[in-house]
């Protein structure tokens, strides 16, 4: 049974930050990953997103070439290769991750973890560990720090099926292009999405439940990206909420009420689900610990300490 001064579940970067730092400051770390080595942004989520707003970037610069006083002609989208370049660069910074903490001589255990005790953390084997990582196992830290990030949140009657109601993680890597997308929810996830299929030629329209698109920023900002979407093509409508979707085979159709009270349907060959996100906080032994939670939220106070000492 290994000692640490600090066991952080969570490579992600909460994690693997506070890893490298402690690990510089001179204490005895260790990182539990289950899953993607650098958390979902850099294997599903910021950095992949960028990648492919890159190339939709560069293809919108391309269509537009003769404003340059460039000519191209005969182009077009290959879907597959800019997915791959996209995986390649996540794969690159998960990597990356992966060296940072060996390079500081952070201690990487790969499973899933659980708090059994004050101290102590029981990891479960999970397939897909690195090279080099260590076992399962238990193991004692006077130090736990949880930093196990979150995931997609689900509307009931309208769960992701991989298929036509889509996470971001399906949107990251579509077989093909949809031609017509129906986005819920407007935050960061829900606009690069609209923004990047919209400029890959899908016919997007996005549906918001508060008054304003990218309701948690600038109101006057928000107003900007607005008119320059719509400009761009993009179809939005806020104050409005899908109540109920139907699937067909290759398409789904979604009731969706708006703002004034009417209801009108709308259908489209795929629809992303980007209404937040629920932390990750199931299957730690919170619980049996009594640390506090609050709608899937772990309570904590200015420190980042939780109500049981050492966590």
């Amino acid at each position: 049974m290994s000692q640490y001064d600090i066991l952080i579940i969570g490579s992600g970067p909460g994690g693997y930050v506070a890893a490298i730092r402690a690990a510089q400051l001179g204490l005895k770390v260790g990182v539990v990953e289950r899953a993607y080595v650098g958390g979902i942004c850099p294997n599903w989520g910021c950095i992949p997103a960028k990648a492919l707003l890159r190339s939709a970037e560069i293809y919108h610069y391309i269509e537009h070439a003769k404003d340059y006083g460039l000519v191209a002609d005969k182009i077009g989208v290959d879907i597959a290769g800019v997915v791959k370049r996209s995986r390649g660069i996540a794969a690159q910074m998960s990597n990356g991750v992966g060296f940072l903490l060996k390079k500081n001589k952070v201690d990487c255990i790969w499973g899933e973890a659980t708090i059994t005790a004050p101290g102590k953390v029981s990891v479960k084997p999970v397939d897909g560990a690195p090279k080099g990582w260590l076992p399962a196992g238990d193991y004692t830290a006077k130090h736990i720090v949880i930093a196990t990030g979150a995931r997609p949140r689900a509307l009931p009657g309208i769960e992701p099926d991989k298929k036509l109601i889509w996470t971001y993680f399906d949107a990251l890597a579509p077989a093909s292009l949809p031609k017509s997308l129906l986005i819920m929810g407007s935050g960061a996830i829900g606009v690069e999405f609209a923004s990047f299929y919209r400029a890959m030629g899908s016919d997007v329209t996005v549906v918001e439940l508060l008054p304003q698109i990218l309701p948690v920023e600038d109101e006057e900002i928000a107003a900007h990206a607005r008119k320059r979407f719509e400009k761009a093509g993009i179809k939005i409508f806020t104050g409005a909420k899908v109540s109920k979707v139907e699937k067909a085979a290759d398409s789904v159709t979604a009731t969706v009420e708006t703002a004034d009270g009417k209801t009108q349907t709308m259908t489209a060959e795929r629809l992303i689900s980007a209404v937040g996100v629920v932390g990750n906080i199931e299957g730690l032994g919170l619980e049996a610990l009594g640390v506090k939670t609050d709608r899937g939220c772990v309570v904590i106070d200015g420190l980042g300490r939780t109500n049981v000492p050492g966590i």
